[in-house]
């Protein structure tokens, strides 16, 4: 399996500090290196200032242009033995391209997370009533679940939305390989350079502002949440880091109410883990929360909804406390933030769910084993996945059809 070519198209150049999908991404890219791959990483995206320097880790970077053929050329040439599309849109547009140059290619889709059940969450929620499984039906999930089938293998990041493709959606296993965070375990040293419980003050949330779940959550906590715990603890802060924030999202730091919008960090370990809890009252959403693993890393106790903490902890006890009504999560906080032997207990169970559910090596050699067993036999692998090869018709046909008429319309 060595010396592979790889053709990662991301939606947009990875960016690890603004997001927990571009850490995601630097850990497949370490993985596939790690076979001694060699990787070039294409977007349509625009790079920003942002973005990790992709040829200082030995990555090839491309630009590549939406609906052109210069595509086409590229790839031929490139011929990869396999692409890995970074969420179902980047497929759309490009995975019909590199059925065509490059049939032998196996096509590989890293959801990032369910787009179909966040959207259906955000609508349920809008609408202030339960979210049910119907309301997965939606123009999102014709789309990605047509992606995933025209797909030889999906990444999928959550156990819950492992069964939520094979239940409601009623995917072929196959086609589906579930693979959540890889990260290297916590060791004695990591934990003994923690600040311990008296070292640490205030409260700590972050999150990308683009992000809508993540903005809903912050005007959550600030209209129903904090109130409630500053009346408790009237010294505590609540710190509000993340990337893209807008004057829209300024408004809401307020200094006599300790609630301080603080904008992009550097380095978001660094006050996590200066931070006594965090919180993250999440409303809406799906996939893993890059911010609870990054408190658990950290030694820091969290706060979180029964969604937020959805799929993360296995049978494991959580490394906080799980609350959904705005009173309860509050004191919760409270009680953790205010009872050190409950906050050491909780910084103890965050190990354990780092080191069981997450482990990068056992991980990662399942996933390279998956890889090549599918390699070895693609052919049958995709005559028995008819439903792709027939979405993959139409979709072609109709995909294609479009972007040559952009195309043709873009040099008029």
């Amino acid at each position: 399996m060595n010396h592979q070519k790889l053709l990662i198209i991301g939606t947009v150049f990875p960016e690890p500090n603004s997001s927990a999908a571009g850490s995601r991404m630097l850990q497949l890219i370490e993985l596939f290196q790690q076979q001694d791959w060699e990787i070039t990483f294409a977007s349509a995206a625009a790079e920003s200032e942002f973005a990790v320097n992709l040829s200082e880790i030995g990555v090839k970077q491309v630009s590549i242009e939406l609906n052109s053929s210069s595509f086409d050329g590229f790839v031929r040439e490139l011929n990869p033995q396999a692409v890995v599309f970074d969420r179902f849109m980047t497929e759309e547009q490009f995975g019909w391209r590199v059925a065509d140059n490059c049939p032998n290619a196996l096509r590989v889709l890293d959801t990032e997370d369910l787009h179909c059940l966040r959207h259906a969450r955000h609508q349920a929620l809008k609408e202030n009533r339960e979210f049910s499984n119907s309301d997965l039906l939606n123009e999102h999930a014709k789309r990605e679940i047509a992606s995933i089938y025209r797909c030889d293998l999906s990444f999928i990041i959550s156990e819950y939305e492992m069964e939520v493709l094979k239940t409601v959606f009623k995917v072929d296993e196959a086609l589906l390989h579930y693979l959540p965070f890889m990260l290297e375990p916590i060791s004695e040293t990591d934990y003994n350079a923690w600040l311990p419980f008296e070292e640490r003050e205030h409260f700590v949330t972050i999150g990308n502002f683009l992000h809508p779940p993540n903005w809903d959550a912050v005007q959550y906590l600030k209209s129903d949440i904090w109130p409630l715990i500053r009346k408790q603890l009237p010294e505590a802060e609540m710190h509000v880091y993340g990337a893209y924030t807008t004057d829209k999202h300024r408004q809401l730091h307020s200094k006599k109410d300790g609630f301080l919008i603080l904008g992009r960090v550097q380095d978001a370990m660094e006050v996590i883990g200066k931070a006594k809890v965090l919180l993250a009252p999440l409303r809406f959403g799906a996939g893993l929360k890059g911010k609870l693993i990054e408190a658990m890393q950290c030694g820091t106790p969290s706060v979180t909804t029964k969604l937020g903490a959805e799929a993360m902890h296995g049978n494991l006890q959580w490394s906080g406390a799980i609350a959904d009504a705005s009173e309860d999560f509050a004191q919760a906080a409270v009680n953790i933030y205010t009872d050190k032997s409950a906050w050491e207990v909780a910084q103890q169970n965050g190990v354990s769910i780092i080191n069981q559910i997450y482990p990068k090596e056992k991980l990662g050699t399942a996933i390279i084993k998956r890889i090549a067993d599918l390699q070895s036999h693609l052919e049958v692998h995709r005559q028995r996945n008819f439903i792709g090869s027939m979405i993959m018709h139409h979709s072609m046909r109709s995909t294609e059809f479009m972007s040559r008429w952009i195309e043709s319309k873009n040099k008029n």
